[in-house]
C-alpha cells in the first residue's frame, strides 16, 4: 500500500484558536467576536439613482479612470415575506465611477420580472434557490408541467455576477437569463434568454471574456441521450448573442445527476470542466415544481465520489482527458494554464458543500451560537496538475466501474474529509452540528445528502495504482498524479495558502489561461482575528499578505494595471486593487472604495460615502475602463 502525507499536515494551525468549546466564545456568547455577519442581512430600501459624493482619504491614482461595477444581494423582504437565502435576495447593481481622483458612487435595483412580479403582489410569488413561492391556486396541474418546458419560466433574478460583451454589460446568475445594464445610470435596458441563442437551460455566472473580447461560457444542454455540458462562443462584433454557438460537448457522468456549475477552466489549447459531485437531481427538479419546493431541494451530493477533471480539445471541440480526485467542492476556479505539457488549475476548495447552508438566513443569524458554522465554512486553495504526457488521450471517458483483477498497491490520495482532522477538532460530527436539520434532512427542502440506490452510488472508488511514480514532472511541484490499474490518472494538489479565499482574481486581461504567479481574495475564515481579510497569495513562493481593519468587510478585490509607459515592461502586479467596502456595527448607511497598491499591498487611498440607507455587501464586479 502506498501511502503519502495528506496535504493537510502542513497547514499551521492552532487547534486552540479554532476550538469550538475554546475561549474563543466571548462573554456575551458568541463564537466570532470578531465576525459581524449582519452585513450580509441588510436591505437597500432606498436606491442612490444619482451619483452621491464622497470623502477620500489618501489619494486616489489620477490615472484609474473608468467604473467599478458591482452586484450583489440588495433586499431581503417582500412585504410581509423574507427570502430564506442569501442567494434569493434581490439583485442590486453598485457603480464607483473613477475620474481624476474623484469618485462617486451610486446604487440600482435590477429590472428583473421575478422582482416586479414580488413587487407588484407585495409577497413572494416566485420560487427561488433557497425560498418556496407563495402557491398559486389558480395555476392548474397542466400549466405546471407546461412550466417545466418552457425556457422563460423561474426566476430570472440575476444577482451574481457582471461580464461585458463588448460595449455592453450583463448580469448574471445561474439560470439562463441576463440583463443589460447601463453603465453609467445603471438603468435595466433588456432581458435576455440564452436559451433561446444557446439552446441551454442553464449556465455558469463566470464567462471567459478573451482579449479580443469574444466571450466563452459553459451550460448545460438537455439531449435525447441525455443531459451534456456544452461551451458556448459568443464572438466579438455587433451580434454577439445572434452568432452564438456550441463550440464543444460532452455528456454529463450521471444522466439524471448533472454536476452543479459555478464557472469552468480556459486555457489556449484546452477547455477544462470540473465536474464535481454537487448534482442538479432531475427528478428532484420535476417534483419540485409540482410540489412547489425550492431549487435547493434539487441539489444532491454524493459523498466520496471523484471530481472529474474533462480537458476538451479548443480546436476540435473534442475531449482528450478525463483526471480523476477525491472528493472535493467548489465554487470558484483561481486560474489555469499549460506548462511542459501540463495544465495547472489553481481552485478554492471545500470539504463539501456545507458553506451552501451556512448562507441561509437562519443559519447567518444564528452563526454566533453555532460553534460548528467555521469549520462548515473552511475552504483552502489547492493546486491540481493534470500530466498530458503518458495520460492516455480519451475518444469516450472511462465511467471507473472497471474491475482490476489484478490489484496491485491502493493509493490513498488526498481527502478533503483530512479537513477535519486538522482544521476542526475530530470529536465534532456532522451529526452534532447545531443545523443537523438544516443540513441532512429534506423535509425542509434543502441539500440532500443520501444516496439513491442508482448506477452513481456504484461508482468505484477505490483507487489501485498501476505504478506508483509520480507523473507529474514540474519543477518544484509538490503535485502528484497516479496511473491506476485501470488506466484513470489520479491528481493530487499542493496547497497555496494557508488562508481561506473566496472569489478569487488575477491580473485577467494579461493572464488569464497562462502561467501566472499573483491572485487576490477575501479571507472566508469567519474565525480568523480579522475575518474582512483581503489577501494576496504568491503561488510561485507560496506566500501571502494581508491587508485589514477592524470591522471593515471588502467585498472582491479587481486588479486594474497601471498604465504602459513607453520602454517600460510592467510586472504582473503593476497596478492597484480596487474593492468596495461596508463596514459591521452600526454603520449600515456607509460604505466605501478602497484603493491598495498592488505590489506592496498597503493602502493608497479609499473614498467613503454617508448613504440615506442601509448598503449590502456584494458579490461579484467588473472594471469597466473609461467609463465615467
Amino acid at each position: 500500500m502506498l501511502r503519502s502525507s495528506s496535504i493537510w499536515s502542513m497547514v499551521k494551525y492552532n487547534a486552540k484558536d479554532h476550538d469550538p468549546e475554546s475561549a474563543r466564545i466571548d462573554g456575551n456568547g458568541r463564537c466570532y467576536p470578531n465576525c459581524d455577519s449582519t452585513v450580509w442581512l441588510r436591505s437597500c430600501r432606498e436606491e442612490i439613482i444619482e451619483p452621491i459624493e464622497g470623502h477620500v482619504i489618501g489619494k486616489i491614482p489620477d490615472w484609474i479612470k473608468g467604473s467599478l461595477l458591482r452586484n450583489g444581494p440588495g433586499n431581503w423582504k417582500v412585504g410581509d415575506m423574507s427570502f430564506q437565502h442569501l442567494f434569493d435576495c434581490s439583485a442590486l447593481v453598485h457603480r464607483f465611477a473613477i475620474k481624476n481622483g474623484h469618485v462617486t458612487y451610486q446604487n440600482r435595483f435590477v429590472q428583473t420580472n421575478t422582482l416586479k412580479k414580488n413587487l407588484a403582489a407585495q409577497r413572494i410569488v416566485v420560487t427561488e434557490f433557497g425560498t418556496s413561492s407563495v402557491p398559486d391556486p389558480c395555476h392548474s396541474i397542466f400549466e405546471k408541467v407546461g412550466a417545466i418546458f418552457r425556457s422563460d419560466s423561474g426566476s430570472d433574478n440575476t444577482l451574481i455576477s457582471i461580464y461585458p460583451f463588448g460595449d455592453e454589460f450583463y448580469t448574471f446568475t445561474e439560470a439562463p437569463f441576463i440583463h443589460r445594464i447601463n453603465p453609467r445610470t445603471l438603468a435595466t435596458e433588456d432581458r435576455v434568454c440564452i436559451s433561446d441563442y444557446a439552446g441551454v437551460v442553464n449556465h455558469t455566472s463566470h464567462p471567459h471574456v478573451m482579449p479580443n473580447g469574444t466571450v466563452y461560457n459553459l451550460g448545460m444542454a438537455s439531449t435525447k441521450s441525455g443531459p451534456v455540458y456544452n461551451v458556448i462562443c459568443f464572438p466579438r462584433g455587433d451580434s454577439m448573442l445572434e452568432e452564438a454557438h456550441v463550440v464543444a460537448s460532452i455528456p454529463c457522468r450521471w444522466k439524471l445527476n448533472p454536476s452543479y456549475m459555478h464557472t469552468f477552466g480556459i486555457t489556449e489549447n484546452y477547455f477544462i470542466i470540473v465536474e464535481q459531485p454537487l448534482t442538479v437531481s432531475v427528478m428532484e427538479y420535476l417534483k419540485a415544481h409540482f410540489c412547489n419546493h425550492n431549487l435547493s431541494a434539487c441539489l444532491k451530493w454524493f459523498d466520496n465520489k471523484p471530481v472529474l477533471f474533462h480537458v476538451i480539445d479548443r480546436n476540435t471541440g473534442q475531449l482528450r482527458y478525463t483526471f480523476h480526485s477525491e472528493t472535493f467542492f467548489y465554487l470558484h476556479i483561481i486560474n489555469q494554464y499549460e506548462q511542459d505539457d501540463h495544465i495547472v488549475i489553481d481552485i478554492c476548495c471545500y470539504k463539501d458543500p456545507e458553506m451552501i447552508n451556512c448562507m441561509y438566513l437562519e443559519s447567518m443569524t444564528n452563526m454566533q451560537s453555532n460553534p460548528n458554522y467555521a469549520a462548515l465554512f473552511r475552504s483552502r486553495p489547492l493546486r491540481f496538475v493534470l500530466p498530458l504526457t503518458n495520460s492516455v488521450s480519451l475518444a469516450s471517458r472511462s465511467s471507473g466501474k472497471q474491475k482490476s483483477s489484478n490489484r496491485q498497491r491502493l493509493i490513498r490520495s488526498i481527502t478533503l474529509m483530512n479537513i477535519t482532522n486538522r482544521l476542526q477538532q475530530p470529536r465534532i460530527k456532522q451529526s452534532e452540528s447545531q443545523y443537523a436539520d438544516i443540513t441532512f434532512l429534506t423535509t425542509n427542502n434543502k441539500l440532500n445528502y443520501s444516496l439513491t440506490n442508482s448506477d452513481e452510488a456504484e461508482e468505484v472508488t477505490d483507487y489501485n495504482v498501476d505504478s506508483p511514480v509520480n507523473m507529474v514532472s514540474l519543477k518544484k511541484s509538490r503535485a502528484q498524479a497516479f496511473q491506476l490499474s485501470d488506466g484513470r490518472v489520479l491528481v493530487k494538489p499542493e496547497l497555496l495558502c494557508e488562508m481561506g479565499c473566496e472569489t478569487p482574481r488575477i491580473h485577467y486581461e494579461n493572464y488569464l489561461g497562462k502561467p501566472y504567479r499573483y491572485f487576490y481574495a477575501i479571507s472566508s475564515d469567519v474565525d480568523a482575528e480579522n475575518p474582512g481579510t483581503l489577501i494576496k497569495v504568491d503561488v510561485l513562493n507560496k506566500t501571502c499578505k494581508q491587508w485589514c481593519e477592524s470591522d471593515c468587510y471588502p467585498s472582491e478585490p479587481i486588479f486594474v494595471p497601471a498604465p504602459n509607459k513607453s520602454g517600460e515592461i510592467r510586472k504582473e502586479d503593476d497596478g492597484v486593487v480596487l474593492a468596495s467596502m461596508v463596514w459591521g456595527g452600526f454603520n449600515e448607511n456607509k460604505v466605501g472604495l478602497l484603493v491598495l497598491c498592488a505590489r506592496t499591498w498597503t493602502e493608497i487611498g479609499r473614498c467613503v460615502f454617508h448613504t440615506s440607507g442601509p448598503v449590502p455587501k456584494c458579490l461579484h464586479g467588473w472594471f469597466a475602463r473609461d467609463i465615467v
